[in-house]
């Protein structure tokens, strides 16, 4: 009886745990029952991805009436990405929306690793087209059994690489180089493509490891190059754009049950509100924010990128078998444009 007891009270604080949202509360959100989501970024205050969060929080307060808020956590105040993305899967209640490049979710769903396979796309209008197309809904589509759901699509840039050695004209100029890259395997990939040494590292520990000289380069969209300072402690930049990094704008699975359908509604209308004033501000600072790293004192690059599309053709071809059918979709998709 007594296990029969245990197995019972088991059972009710499991299911007492998958029905309650944000702040502890059971069932839908209400004015008298509010509920505040934690948004986990890596990345600092000033980062477009923070910026149109803010704004993502402003407007679900409103138009729930004070039912749903929001709080933003930059800079990595909840943990890295990889530690953000663990935490919405396993259900800690730490973070209950990661905005986090796509790919970052391949360790989860391989699929989601097809947005940043290397020179996919070339222009900001072609890679947000994709990352709104069926195609990458499909490869989104088994995270809600890992208590994630993707509500928008927000834009990191187009990844670049930086270093404090030399400038960087070819691949054979990053051979040996010792580069940071995120703990995503379709990043690092690219990077031993191209003859560097890949080392993952969280985000928020970047600054401090480059200023130590712990690594010798790293790659990120010019934005989060800027806006994080990076040309401090770098001087060469390279515009390699290499790999466009697409960012999911992700709730917690059971969090986003909890909510009514009007309430459902207003959340994703908002995130891709927010997700429109993010690529926008993205595009803009990417076109705007050479020049200030100039001023700055970093060395700029623009290679010919050819031999370096060469070099990663590889990562494609290797990682196909991951993506099943999807690598043909994505094939004829890009045949079309």
């Amino acid at each position: 009886m007594k296990k029969r007891l245990a197995f019972l009270t088991a059972i009710a604080v499991t299911a007492t745990t998958l029905l309650t949202g944000c702040g502890g509360s059971v069932g839908a959100p209400t004015k008298e029952s509010p509920v505040t989501l934690k948004i986990g970024v890596s990345t600092g205050e000033s980062d477009p991805r923070n910026v149109a969060a803010e704004l993502f929080a402003a407007e679900i307060e409103e138009k729930t009436e004070g039912a749903i808020k929001a709080q933003v956590y930059p800079s990595g105040e909840l943990g890295g990405d990889s530690d953000l993305i663990s935490k919405l899967s396993l259900n800690t209640g730490e973070v209950d929306i990661v905005i986090t490049d796509a790919s970052n979710f391949a360790n989860y769903e391989p699929k989601m690793g097809i947005s940043a396979l290397p020179f996919l796309f070339e222009d900001f209008d072609m890679a947000w087209e994709f990352m709104d197309s069926d195609i990458e809904a499909e490869a989104e589509s088994n995270l809600p059994s890992k208590n994630m759901r993707v509500l928008a699509h927000y834009c990191n840039g187009f990844r670049c690489v930086t270093n404090s050695k030399k400038s960087i004209e070819t691949p054979s100029d990053m051979s040996g180089m010792l580069i940071r890259t995120p703990e995503n395997p379709i990043i690092m990939a690219t990077m031993s493509a191209l003859g560097a040494n890949p080392q993952p590292l969280s985000f928020s520990e970047l600054y401090d490891a480059l200023a130590k000289g712990n690594y010798d380069a790293q790659e990120n969209p010019i934005p989060v190059i800027y806006n994080n300072n990076l040309y401090e402690v770098q001087t060469y930049l390279s515009v390699t754009n290499h790999i466009y990094s697409g960012m999911c704008f992700t709730i917690r699975e059971n969090v986003w049950q909890s909510f009514t359908d009007e309430q459902k509604e207003i959340v994703e209308t908002a995130a891709k509100n927010s997700a429109d004033v993010n690529r926008n501000t993205n595009r803009e600072q990417t076109q705007s924010l050479i020049s200030a790293l100039k001023e700055q004192g970093m060395v700029i690059s623009t290679p010919n990128l050819d031999p370096f599309k060469e070099a990663t053709e590889s990562v494609i071809t290797a990682n196909a078998s991951s993506y099943g059918d999807l690598i043909d979709k994505l094939n004829t998709w890009r045949d079309k444009h």
